[in-house]
Order: structure tokens, then C-alpha cells, then sequence
């Protein structure tokens, strides 16, 4: 990983995603939590159909934490484990209630003691919420940093390690939206859009290919 090509590379990709954020929808902290919790496997666009629905009924912690999880998993069926998520949900909800009197915790050692939140899942939330200098890696971000010449690791988790130690909190917070859009919208799995990517010049992926 070359660091100094790290400041140029963010701007460039601060200049195609100016307005970039999370594409989640959401109405307050909790519902964002639940609603990355619920993406994981999943499209962001397809939990934003469910939860068009149902967020008009789960908007806090305590709505939910007494509630069935076969109620859950009604609203919910039509995503990705959603039996594993709805319980997952519940027990959230439940801790959320009891321990954080509806609050969700701001750091990443306490969001992460709850059910089904990862490292990621926190990341993700607080860039969102507090603006975190987080860069969350998913299947796109590690996808796109192997195919540039950023890092070479195995899977996302390496990945996460890589940047973690090698970008700076600036290069972060330039990146954390931003890459995952690139990713989602022009480096693309199957078919990236090379032929209006602005880093070919150096992409080992379009060299390798001669695309």
C-alpha cells in the first residue's frame, strides 16, 4: 500500500460522491441500528422496503422489547436470515431497554455486546451518527481496494486490519461513504465500469484484464 497515493485517491472519490451517506432508511439513532443490523446479506434497498413499513411501528427500543419475535419475523420474512435477525432484534431491544434506558452506546466496545453487532455493524453506525473516522469493510470496499493497488488481503476481516493501521483518521473520514458507493455503483462485481473509472492508470484489476 502505497499511503501517499491515499489523499488524492479520497478526493477524487469526495468529487464523484459529493452528498454521500448511507443509503439505510432510517428516522432516528435506533431504527439506523436495527436497520444495519438487518442489512447484513441483505441489499440496502431491500430492507429499506420492509422497513417503510415497519419502522412506522418499531421506533423505539421499549416498543419492541416485550414483543413476540414471531411478530418480528412477520414484518421482516422477506429478508435474508430473518429468523435469526428477528431475534436478534428482540434481544437488542431488550438490552437497549433494560441496560441503556433506550440509549444506544457510542463506542465500538459497547455496541458490539450486542446481538448480531459486529465490528462492522459499529463502524458503520458511528460514522453515520457521531461521524467516526470508521471505515467499514464490506464485500465492496475489500472488492475494490484488491482490485486497486491499496491493499492485497484474503477477505474483508484482513481488509479492515489493513486499513485500520495504514490509513489515517483523515484518509477515514474522506473514505467511509464514499468507497462503499464506488464500489456498490461503478466497480461493480461482475461488470465494473472501467471505461469511466478515473483509476485505470493504476488498477491492477484493469491492467490484468486489459479491459
Amino acid at each position: 500500500m502505497n499511503k501517499k497515493d491515499i489523499p488524492q485517491f479520497a478526493k477524487k472519490l469526495n468529487e464523484m460522491f459529493p452528498d454521500a451517506k448511507t443509503e439505510l432508511y432510517y428516522t432516528n439513532e435506533f431504527q439506523l441500528l436495527i436497520a444495519i443490523l438487518m442489512s447484513a446479506q441483505t441489499t440496502d434497498k431491500q430492507v429499506n422496503i420492509v422497513n417503510k413499513n415497519f419502522f412506522r411501528f418499531l421506533k423505539e427500543p421499549i416498543d419492541w422489547a416485550k414483543m413476540e419475535v414471531d411478530y418480528i419475523k412477520d414484518f421482516i420474512n422477506s429478508i435474508s436470515f430473518y429468523n435469526n435477525k428477528a431475534k436478534n432484534i428482540k434481544k437488542t431491544s431488550t438490552i437497549l431497554y433494560e441496560k441503556y434506558n433506550n440509549k444506544i452506546p457510542k463506542n465500538i466496545e459497547e455496541l458490539i455486546k450486542l446481538p448480531w453487532v459486529g465490528i462492522k455493524t459499529a463502524k458503520v453506525f458511528l460514522a453515520v451518527v457521531e461521524d467516526a473516522p470508521y471505515i467499514w469493510v464490506d464485500t465492496h470496499v475489500h472488492r475494490v481496494l484488491n482490485r486497486l493497488w491499496i491493499v492485497k488481503t484474503k477477505n474483508p476481516l484482513e481488509t479492515d486490519k489493513k486499513i485500520s493501521s495504514g490509513f489515517t483518521k483523515d484518509n477515514h473520514a474522506m473514505l467511509h461513504n464514499t468507497l462503499v458507493l464506488f464500489g456498490r455503483y461503478n466497480c461493480i462485481a461482475r461488470k465494473p465500469k472501467c471505461e469511466t473509472c478515473p483509476f485505470t492508470e493504476k488498477c491492477n484489476f484493469f491492467k490484468k484484464n486489459k479491459i
